[in-house]
């Protein structure tokens, strides 16, 4: 952040009009990142992670997963990622009137977008952000390289554990039992 910047608040986003979905807009320390509607291959890997952790939720009843949930931690801190999944007894406690996060989910999915400045956001910014509030797991997925990072929390911190690519299953000590192929995120 940039010392005499204006701060942006979650009261500042409820004020703008609605852009039909095209921009994202997101708060991270206060300052406001604007993206555009990601590529369809983004969207298309966005969706399979989501199935392949719906199934296994509905088997489970441990949690559920939701896709562009809000994320609200702070009044200067709120975003936007593109998969969460979160225990029942967080969904319990942790929605707020209007239907967005105000805990942590334990999972967060991010699939980056083109651009060196989207890619940093993601691996640093938001890396940093997740790792302050709370978040358990974080993945970041690379649909252009097809590769998936996984981060875990360690010592209070989220911290790379393995970067999967094609032929490799992805499982967590999060969600006990779940197993996926990394071809099928990227089919």
């Amino acid at each position: 952040m940039v010392a005499n910047s204006l701060y942006w608040t979650t009261a500042d986003l409820d004020a703008m009009p609605d852009n039909g979905g095209w921009l994202r807009h997101e708060i991270i320390e206060g300052e406001l990142f604007v993206t555009r509607a990601p590529h369809i291959r983004h969207q298309g890997s966005s969706g399979n992670i989501h199935f392949e952790l719906e199934s296994w939720s509905r088997q489970t009843k441990l949690g559920k997963p939701f896709q562009t949930p809000g994320v609200i931690f702070t009044p200067t801190d709120a975003v936007i990622p593109d998969v969460v999944w979160a225990s029942n007894a967080r969904l319990e406690q942790g929605i707020d009137a209007a239907g967005h996060f105000t805990v942590a989910p334990e999972l967060v999915v991010e699939i980056l977008s083109s651009g060196e400045q989207n890619e940093q956001r993601d691996k640093s910014i938001k890396l940093k952000l997740y790792s302050r509030y709370g978040v358990q797991e974080y993945w970041i997925v690379n649909w252009q390289l097809k590769t998936l990072e996984i981060y875990r929390r360690t010592d209070a911190q989220l911290q790379l554990v393995a970067t999967l690519l094609a032929g490799d299953k992805i499982a967590s000590p999060l969600l006990p039992g779940f197993s996926a192929e990394i071809d099928s995120i990227f089919a």
